[in-house]
């Protein structure tokens, strides 16, 4: 994993985290401390691929980011980041491929939304949190939601609010081939 540095205008793309440290001594601006070289090497060895930002003083900051890039225009015209864009659409193990993904049958789905019920004390209408659980037949995750979602605005006030098929308040389940 190479690393890409920036600081204003100083730039650099680096192989490892003493070219890193060395760049940002070399600034002159930036004072590299002890616990500074430490959240650098934990940052380089960790799993975490989103860029890290490190405050120099009150208004300035250096950037690094962990690239697979092997050189500075590799990495100016995004083709590491490409390549690892490529290499995610493959796996099909994300939830949105599961969720788009035919596979026709048997599905269980639940889904958690907010219902407007009336309370009859007050009069008044409230959003309630409301669970519901079905089995249909769907050719995808995204048809059982689309099916769920359809046949609950037909029997719910329309002003209920159903959450996305991509969040964490959908769940679906294949149960098998139907016959």
């Amino acid at each position: 994993m190479n690393l890409y540095l920036r600081y204003f205008d100083n730039e650099t793309l680096v192989f490892n985290v003493e070219e890193a440290i060395a760049f940002l001594r070399s600034l002159g601006e930036v004072t590299v401390t002890r616990n500074m070289e430490n959240d650098i090497r934990e940052y380089v060895a960790s799993n975490v691929m989103f860029p890290k930002r490190y405050k120099v003083n009150p208004r300035k900051y250096f950037i690094i980011i962990k690239t697979t890039a092997a050189t500075m225009r590799d990495f100016k015209e995004k083709k590491a980041t490409k390549q690892a864009q490529d290499n995610n659409a493959a796996s099909n193990d994300s939830p949105v491929a599961r969720l788009n993904s035919r596979k026709d049958g048997w599905y269980e789905g639940e889904i958690d939304f907010k219902r407007v019920v009336l309370t009859p004390s007050t009069g008044k209408h409230e959003y309630r949190d409301t669970r519901f659980v079905a089995r249909c037949k769907a050719l995808s995750g995204a048809d059982c939601y689309n099916r769920i979602v359809d046949y609950l605005r037909t029997r719910v006030d329309n002003r209920s609010q159903f959450p996305s098929a991509k969040g964490k308040k959908f769940r679906f389940k294949y149960l098998g081939m139907w016959k």
